[in-house]
This record gives C-alpha cells, sequence and structure tokens, in this order.
C-alpha cells in the first residue's frame, strides 16, 4: 500500500533520526570510550582542576544556545514550537556528528575515541554555526531540510576552521571568523539556492506581534548575560581569560547602548524598534570575538561595540531591503546584520590590532597578543609564528576571504540539494505555523473542518 503524501513527511523525520541515533550507538559502542582513571593524585588533581573551570563556562553555553537562542528565533508568532523544538533538536544532532566526525579526523588512535569534556565543547562549537545558517530560511523549511542542512554544513565548517586555525594560524578565540562569518554566508547562500530569484513575498503569519517580540527580547537578555562565557571559554587561564571577559563586557554594553541611540534616531517618530534591539545589542559580542583575548585598551572594546551596532541597525534598516530587491536574497532572521557585518568588523578590527601591536606605548609586550592558550613568553616579540607582523596581519585577512568564500560555495550547493522533493518543503501558505509539524492543544480539542490541521494535510497533497 502506498504512503499518503500528507503522512509521507511525518514518517521521513523519525526514520531519518532512528537511522542516525541507531548508528552513532554502533558507532560509540565500538569506538568511543574515556580516559582510564589516573592512580596519581597530581593527576587526579589537574584533570578535577580543568573540570571545575571549564564545566561552569559550558554551562553558560548550553544555557545560550538551547534557551536564549531558541528565544530569540520566537519572533514569529505562529512558530514558537517549532523555533524552540527545532532548534534544541538541530543542536544535539549536529554536537553528536560533530563529534563524530572531529573523533575520525584528529583523537583517533589505537582504534579508540577518548571522549572528554573538551571534546565536547568543541562539538557545541560547530553545531552552533548549524544554529545560525538555519536562521536565514527560519519558517520557510522542513525539518527534515534543516538536517540535511546540518549533516552538509559540519563537516565543511571543520575543514574551514582547520584552514583557517591551523594552516593560516589565524587568531580567532571567540570564532568571529570560523564561527559568525561562515555560518552567516552559508546561511545565505543555501537561501539563494534553495529560493532561486523568486522574491519572497511578506506572509501573513511572518509579521511579529508584541508577544513574540517579548520572547524574542527575553532570549536577547539570557544571550548577553552569558556571552563572555562563549568568548572566553577557550582562552588561557589567567591574564587572557580575563582580559576576554573584560573586553567582551565592555564591547556588549556599548552595543546595547548605541543600539538604542541608531533605532531611535533611524525611526521617524524616534521609538525604538524591537527587531534592532534583539540583533544590535548583541552585535559587540561577535565582533570583539576574534580580538577578546589581545592586549588593547579597554576604549578599544568600547568603540568596537558601538561600531558593530551601528552597522548592524544600518543593515536591518537599508541592506536587507536592498539585498532583497536586488539579489532577490532571503534572509529571515537578519543574520547578515547580527553576524555577518559584525564579524567583517571583527576581522578587520583584529588586522589592525597586529599591525599596532608593535606600537605599543604602555610599555607591555607586543607578544602579550597571542593566540589563547599559546605561551606569550615563547613568542618572539613582532614576530608570529616566523611571519611576523605583517604576516600575521595578511593571515587575519586570508581567514576572513576563506571563510566568506567557502561557505558562500558550500551553501550554494546544499541550498540546491534542499530543493529535492523527497525532503518535503512546505507549501507557502503553511509556512511560519506550528500546526504543521506539531499537535496544538485546542487543535486536539475541537477539530473541525476548517482546522489548521485539515488545510496542512490538503496543502501537503497539492
Amino acid at each position: 500500500m502506498s504512503v499518503p503524501p500528507s503522512t509521507y513527511p511525518r514518517r521521513l523525520l523519525p526514520l531519518f533520526l532512528g537511522l542516525f541515533q541507531a548508528a552513532l550507538l554502533l558507532f560509540f559502542a565500538l569506538f568511543v570510550t574515556y580516559d582510564e582513571p589516573s592512580a596519581q593524585a597530581e593527576d587526579t588533581s589537574l584533570v578535577a582542576s580543568q573540570v571545575y573551570s571549564t564545566f561552569p563556562f559550558f554551562q553558560d553555553i548550553q544555557v545560550m544556545l538551547v534557551v536564549g537562542l531558541g528565544l530569540l528565533l520566537t519572533f514569529l508568532p505562529r512558530y514558537g514550537f517549532s523555533s524552540l523544538i527545532h532548534n534544541f533538536l538541530l543542536l544535539n544532532f549536529s554536537m553528536q556528528w560533530a563529534l563524530v566526525l572531529q573523533g575520525l579526523l584528529h583523537h583517533f588512535h589505537h582504534g579508540q575515541i577518548y571522549l572528554d569534556l573538551h571534546k565536547l565543547l568543541i562539538s557545541e562549537f560547530a553545531a552552533v554555526t548549524v544554529l545560525i545558517s538555519v536562521g536565514a530560511i527560519l519558517g520557510r523549511a522542513s525539518p527534515c531540510q534543516l538536517l540535511v542542512m546540518a549533516t552538509c554544513e559540519i563537516p565543511i565548517y571543520l575543514a574551514s576552521e582547520w584552514v583557517i586555525v591551523t594552516c593560516l594560524g589565524v587568531l580567532d578565540v571567540g570564532g568571529t571568523i570560523t564561527i559568525h562569518v561562515f555560518s552567516c554566508y552559508f546561511g545565505l547562500g543555501v537561501s539563494k539556492a534553495l529560493f532561486r530569484a523568486t522574491q519572497q513575498q511578506l506572509h501573513p503569519k511572518e509579521t511579529p506581534t508584541p508577544r513574540s517580540d517579548l520572547m524574542s527580547l527575553v532570549g536577547t537578555l539570557i544571550l548577553w548575560v552569558f556571552w563572555p562565557s562563549f568568548v572566553a571559554v577557550l582562552c588561557q587561564p589567567g591574564d587572557a581569560q580575563h582580559r576576554a571577559i573584560l573586553n567582551t563586557l565592555l564591547a556588549m554594553s556599548a552595543s546595547a547602548i548605541t543600539t538604542v541611540v541608531a533605532s531611535s534616531l533611524l525611526e521617524r517618530d524616534g521609538k525604538l524598534s524591537p527587531g534592532h534591539l534583539q540583533n544590535g545589542s548583541l552585535a559587540g559580542g561577535v565582533a570583539i570575538g576574534v580580538v577578546a583575548d589581545m592586549a588593547m585598551p579597554p576604549v578599544a572594546a568600547l568603540a568596537l561595540g558601538s561600531l558593530s551596532a551601528v552597522l548592524c541597525v544600518l543593515g536591518f534598516r537599508f541592506l536587507t531591503p536592498l539585498l532583497g530587491r536586488r539579489l532577490t536574497l532571503h534572509d529571515q532572521c537578519g543574520i547578515h546584520n547580527l553576524h555577518g557585518l559584525p564579524g567583517i568588523l571583527g576581522a578587520a578590527a583584529s588586522v589592525v590590532a597586529v599591525l599596532v601591536a608593535s606600537k605599543d606605548t604602555s610599555g607591555s609586550q607586543p607578544s602579550q597578543l597571542s593566540p589563547a592558550g599559546g605561551n606569550a613568553s615563547e613568542v618572539v616579540q613582532g614576530q608570529w609564528g616566523g611571519r611576523g607582523v605583517g604576516g600575521q596581519a595578511l593571515c587575519q585577512a586570508a581567514g576572513l576571504a576563506v571563510a566568506v568564500g567557502a561557505s558562500l560555495l558550500a551553501g550554494l550547493l546544499t541550498g540546491a540539494a534542499l530543493r529535492l522533493p523527497c525532503l518535503a518543503r512546505p507549501p507557502e501558505r503553511l509556512c511560519f505555523d506550528d500546526s504543521l509539524y506539531f499537535k496544538i492543544q485546542d487543535q486536539a480539542e475541537s477539530p473541525g473542518p476548517d482546522s489548521s490541521a485539515e488545510e496542512g494535510a490538503l496543502a501537503l497533497k497539492e
């Protein structure tokens, strides 16, 4: 008996996830284990110290991604369930997939992969790229399309990060280039290929309501509070981590205030736009990540936070409508304004920071400007792994070019693959609607011929 069109997409999702989790169970059973417990008291104390110093940051990042980012995406009034649950699903799926790939590529020794908290943290950083990228097509893609997108993006991100950090030696402790810029242009590439040259008209269910904007603003506040942990977690404990926390707090504080100023000036009646506040307040955290642990004056962090907020607000006000008209580029969440523009600004700031490092007038050695986790005393003054200050600045610019170019090309190819009919892209009139994927209680209690569930079945048959 053939599967009715209305139930086929609903069977595809559990089949996809079930096979993935079963394969992962088999893989873990065969290849993944923990380190043997150490009998040495010194080693035990060292492991305990590392866990206690990392796990609080790890918890903060979990709150950011699960709660903060999930709520930030609930600005669509009839897509709140989908935004939260799909974000949660993609985080777990992408983290496990990244854990497998990173284990095979970098940590496979003597037939085993030894799991620890640091490897799990790095996998979550990879998952962040997926959570950002899907913002470009939020509400117009099915869960199966999102999972296929994550499956393709994770290995491409790992390859891009390896080239940028390992081969080019780019300094980027907070993931401004490797995470924010990459994920932004990957998502835009997917959107461009998925929707092709079709002009996306404003959907009736797309307009935020005061209630949905309020929930999204709560997500912004949660992200704002915990963002310093995201930037500083991979820094060497001590001065570098301390600088990263302080610089991030200053940049985000400046971006929050500047967002209010810019939004009020751009609106004719002087009122504030919730969309500007939801995104511009976080722009400073995106831009500061690449230079957060570098030795620079506090005023530089404040200036970078203010500039990033201005870029973000101007992007929402002018650039997004322009790209929509000229390039028919659909960016549902404005990821280009929050992650792309501030990310490029941060990369440019890192080039300037490297170039002026040798002119530090505070009396400190320019060698303080070193990768997080590195030993600054081992870096010769004015030298960057033998490249010199100018060479390191060129590497920073090259890293940005690689992130933008690789992500755009990979995003276009992935978006073309997402057009396959078997991935059950939702019909246009049922986009931005939870009832297509969730059993809503009100509908379950009072079903009728005009209910959204019946509408969904008819539209899927089309």
